[in-house]
């Protein structure tokens, strides 16, 4: 729960900072992905709180009912969450990423190798919305992203990042 709540509190922060009607790109399994929480936020998630929040009410004194009010958070947090998602998808311009080819771009899924460690790398460029890098989505305006844009095989490239400047080289680019 708590990797779902940051994450979702780092997605409210873009949000904010973005445009009115920016369109947001997105990978189709990421745009699946969102759509398919927000149906499940708003066909089971939504209709259990409710309930939770009838029953708690049930019990009395709501003043001094913790599962009232444990309730009451979840209910804020997943109307929250719906907003964010129905601004997400409302705005989302879903990349077909396999009709995509050549040097690295929106959609590309990589192997870079850190030429400090010999560590090989996987990873899809993808939007911020979808980004999760513990999953191998790389979030397009993260500076690795942005400096393996327009890259190919056999690139090397320099990142600056919070420990320390990396280096890494490129071993493949698909696109499926």
């Amino acid at each position: 729960m708590y990797s779902a709540v940051s994450r979702v509190s780092g997605a409210r922060r873009w949000l904010l900072r973005m445009a009115p009607m920016e369109k947001i790109p997105l990978t189709r399994a990421g745009f699946t992905a969102l759509d398919e929480e927000l149906r499940q936020l708003k066909s089971v998630e939504r209709p259990a709180v409710i309930r939770a929040i009838a029953e708690a009410r049930e019990h009395g004194d709501l003043s001094e009912n913790a599962e009232y009010h444990a309730a009451r958070e979840k209910q804020s947090f997943i109307e929250g969450r719906i907003k964010e998602l129905e601004s997400v998808i409302s705005r989302a311009e879903v990349i077909d990423t396999a009709r995509l080819s050549g040097t690295i771009k929106f959609g590309a899924r990589i192997v870079i190798v850190d030429e400090e460690t010999d560590k090989e790398l996987h990873y899809q460029i993808v939007g911020e919305p979808e980004a999760d890098i513990e999953r191998g989505l790389l979030n397009i305006k993260s500076p690795l992203a942005r400096a393996l844009i327009g890259k190919d095989a056999g690139d090397s490239v320099e990142v600056r990042t919070p420990g320390g400047d990396r280096s890494y080289e490129v071993v493949s680019v698909r696109y499926e």
